[in-house]
């Protein structure tokens, strides 16, 4: 082994580190939910931190990429994870993160991890390190052996992907759907960087569309060849338009598309209307907290 470890540089560590969660996937830790996806799909999005990813660190093992510690949108919340093999590196991850990580809350240095409930050896690491569990949240999946939903649309709605998308009628629809309110904010370029972010497939997007035109729900929807899963991103229905049966026929005609590419189950969110469509638990989600000292003090 030749391990040395430096600064993560976006312009050109983006398609490696993609990559290496790839091909370290694994089905029961889930990388601590450090899924390729994820990662893509954050570092796109209007709100992610764009300008201290030199602050993520790399771990490289003879020039190949062996360990990454970085955050999702911001300095505060992050994730660890290693190659197999390479386990014993995690501790030296959780120091870079402390030291470069952290995030100033009401006057105090604040920092947290993310780990799934399927990590007894993260786990102790942060226990023993004086972290304590803040929160813990369910990852759900549905399996694309069991019988998909048969709800249809309400009459005058139907569906369209994304290949011909009005990016506008995108925005309001996720503006609203998310509850920022009535009127959207003129960001409608964020949303066509997402949509355009290096494995998006906007034939996977599904949208229901209003009578009057309206996007009334829509979702992305990714596709992981290699490990043969679906990962949902996101997902929003507009207030007026909930409680119709969208979200549920939208995100089946999704799951059936990426059933089709070879796909054999798809991750959903945490809230019950997943449960209720067929989606179960495999384990959850915990954010580890600690409050560092400060210099000085």
């Amino acid at each position: 082994m030749n391990i040395t470890n430096r600064r993560y540089k976006m312009l050109t560590d983006f398609v490696r580190v993609h990559r290496f969660l790839q091909e370290t996937y694994d089905p029961v830790t889930l990388n601590s939910y450090l899924l390729p996806q994820y990662f893509e799909y954050a570092h796109t999005h209007p709100r992610f931190n764009s300008k201290l990813t030199h602050r993520f660190g790399l771990w490289e093992d003879n020039g190949s990429v062996v360990g990454i510690v970085c955050y999702e949108m911001d300095l505060g919340e992050n994730h660890l994870h290693v190659g197999k093999g390479y386990e014993t590196l995690i501790a030296d991850l959780l120091k870079w993160a402390e030291r470069e990580l952290w995030a100033q809350k009401d006057g105090k240095r604040e920092i947290s991890v993310w780990i799934t409930d399927k990590e007894p050896q993260k786990r102790q690491l942060l226990i023993d390190n004086n972290y304590c569990l803040d929160s813990s949240y369910p990852v759900k999946i549905f399996e694309y052996k069991n019988s998909f939903s048969k709800r249809s649309l309400p009459d005058g709605f139907s569906l369209i992907d994304g290949s011909n998308v009005d990016y506008k009628k995108l925005h309001a629809c996720f503006w609203k759907g998310f509850d920022h309110g009535d009127t959207p904010d003129g960001d409608v370029d964020g949303n066509i960087q997402m949509c355009n972010s290096p494995n998006a497939d906007m034939s996977l997007m599904t949208i229901a569309v209003a009578p009057n035109g309206d996007y009334a729900c829509a979702l992305g929807m990714w596709f992981d060849k290699l490990n043969k899963y679906a990962y949902l991103e996101p997902l929003a229905t507009v207030p007026e338009y909930r409680r119709m049966g969208l979200a549920t026929v939208t995100l089946t005609e999704a799951m059936k598309k990426t059933k089709a590419l070879g796909a054999e189950y798809c991750f959903g969110g945490g809230r019950e209307f997943y449960s209720a469509i067929g989606f179960r638990e495999i384990c959850n989600r915990e954010l580890w907290k600690k409050e560092l000292e400060t210099p000085g003090v």
